[in-house]
């Protein structure tokens, strides 16, 4: 998946991530972030997905009741640092996917199991279709979290990098689509975090999204790992990107990201040689949530 990000004045800073991506994310606003906040949208899809009655933390609403976007979590001597993979398929490649086309990578998520390193899965619906035994197998593993991007993966902004576009009065039943497509696979704690395919928002799709309950997570660093042919490289962007609440973008699908795996032999023992510890983004934005 190539990434990109539309950026929002009233709820991030931009800053360049490398030549084809931009980042913003961040609390939307001052507003300090507290713990269990929910639409009832949100918290009616967790309640029937079979959660417990503690809610995973989240941020408050930004200015106007926008959904609020996370991008990284405390800059503390702590030294944490959550990775994220990005399970992709787009609604209209079940052709390619029939055709032999692997948009899985078990052999990733054995890698991160092998080290014990946890970590967030944002997940498409129809990834979850196409894969049930795969995310129901993440999801009730308790070193992983599984979050939505979407169920379709088409673009919630025009001209995002080619991809399809979901109208403005489609996009919440678009990311309720993939919780149900989570629930019908088998994976019942969801969490009620979203990523914009693409890393693409604007305030249109803020709103949009506002009564679904989520808090938008996008990251500071960039991997690199979208279509790469070069592992090494792939690890040396993340090391060198990598502080204190970090967030990292990767990608779990074998024929868009081949190189990930190896990368991730590399980034984990070295961050860990660091002083780094790895968490959830739940820990993340708990984290945020504590310090305010």
């Amino acid at each position: 998946m190539n990434l990109s990000l539309r950026s929002v004045a009233v709820t991030c800073t931009v800053g360049a991530l490398g030549a084809a991506l931009t980042a913003c994310g961040g609390p939307a606003s001052p507003a300090a972030a507290r713990r269990g906040h929910h639409a009832p949208t949100t918290a009616t899809a967790l309640a029937s997905s079979g959660a417990t009655a503690s809610r995973p933390p989240t941020l408050a609403p930004g200015p106007a009741g926008l959904t609020p976007v996370f991008k990284n979590g405390p800059r503390t001597r702590a030294k944490t640092v959550a990775l994220t993979f990005d399970a992709d398929m787009t609604a209209d490649e079940g052709a390619r996917a029939a055709a032999g086309e692997h948009f899985d990578n078990p052999r990733l998520i054995a890698t991160l199991r092998k080290f014990k390193v946890p970590a967030t899965v944002f997940m498409t619906g129809r990834w979850a279709d196409e894969y049930p035994r795969e995310a129901k197998d993440i999801g009730q593993d308790p070193l992983f979290e599984i979050a939505n991007h979407s169920y379709s993966h088409y673009a919630f902004t025009s001209d995002c990098y080619g991809l399809p576009t979901v109208p403005e009065d489609r996009m919440r039943a678009d990311v309720e689509r993939a919780y149900d497509a989570f629930r019908k696979a088998g994976v019942r704690n969801a969490m009620p975090y979203f990523r914009f395919p693409g890393g693409c928002y604007d305030q249109r799709s803020l709103r949009a999204l506002s009564a679904a309950g989520v808090t938008a997570v996008q990251w500071d660093v960039v991997s690199g790992d979208a279509f790469a042919t070069d592992a090494d490289a792939v690890a040396q962007q993340v090391l060198e990107g990598v502080r204190s609440g970090s967030v990292v973008v990767m990608h779990c699908t074998r024929s868009a990201a081949p190189t990930t795996e190896r990368a991730l032999r590399t980034v984990v023992p070295e961050l860990r040689h660091r002083g780094f510890r790895f968490v959830k983004v739940s820990q993340l934005i708990g984290a945020a949530d504590a310090r305010h």
